[in-house]
């Protein structure tokens, strides 16, 4: 039970409601893993093997098109689940945007102890509900949004996800600051535009005193309410 004890996210993650014997059965059945920045996990098609929690750190899922390119399908932070409970082979690859740390379960133990355990598979269903939620807003976001509105909204959900989960950097009255996990190629990708768009964007929001960019990764909201406005 001492790795569930100090686990940072035990009260957010999908074992939140299982009893202490409950927390101990699953325990003995799941390992601890650190990861790189650029180091994988789960490699799209390949058979679904495990499956596993975010303790720390951020990650990104991703597929590839028939010529190669990767395209960013989703991100990942602290408390999350990831991997394909009951499926036979991964959707999309899993890989470590920052240093990160999962617990990590064989696909088929999970699948077992899931099966025994209805408060585990009530929480695997909510979690599913809400990704799917997620996912219908970024289809509005990719399909109808300005460059600026995609940037915008872009900036708030980083914002309110990275402060969710308590990987959010030092704030300062209303101010927020935080670090991006993406290089402005990767936020490209991710918002279906070119680098060129996105430094273009972020640099006028900058110029309107929307937002501050102490850094090339830093990002600070000065203006939240301009921000939710250019979002729409």
């Amino acid at each position: 039970m001492a790795a569930c004890d100090t686990c940072v996210v035990r009260n957010r993650a999908i074992c939140a409601g299982l009893a202490n014997d409950e927390l101990a059965a699953l325990n003995n059945i799941g390992r601890r893993r650190n990861l790189e920045p650029g180091e994988p996990l789960i490699w799209e098609g390949d058979e679904s093997v495990l499956v596993a929690n975010v303790i720390e750190g951020v990650l990104k899922l991703s597929s590839s098109t028939e010529d190669g390119r990767e395209q960013i399908v989703g991100v990942v932070y602290p408390s999350d689940f990831i991997g394909r409970p009951f499926a036979g082979a991964a959707g999309h690859s899993v890989t470590a945007l920052t240093e990160a740390r999962v617990c990590v379960f064989a696909r088929a133990d999970f699948d077992r102890f899931a099966s025994e355990h209805p408060k585990l598979e009530h929480k695997l269903l909510e979690r599913t509900l809400g990704e799917l939620d997620r996912t219908r807003k970024w289809m509005l976001l990719l399909s109808r949004k300005t460059a600026q509105e995609k940037v915008a909204t872009f900036l708030l959900e980083m914002s309110d996800r990275l402060l969710e989960t308590g990987c959010e950097g030092p704030t300062l009255g209303p101010l927020r600051k935080f670090d991006l996990p993406f290089s402005r190629q990767q936020v490209a990708d991710v918002l279906g535009l070119t680098i060129e768009t996105v430094s273009r964007q972020m640099t006028a929001l900058k110029r309107d005193g929307i937002i501050g960019l102490p850094t090339r990764r830093s990002v600070e909201i000065v203006d939240r309410t301009a921000l939710e406005d250019i979002a729409g």
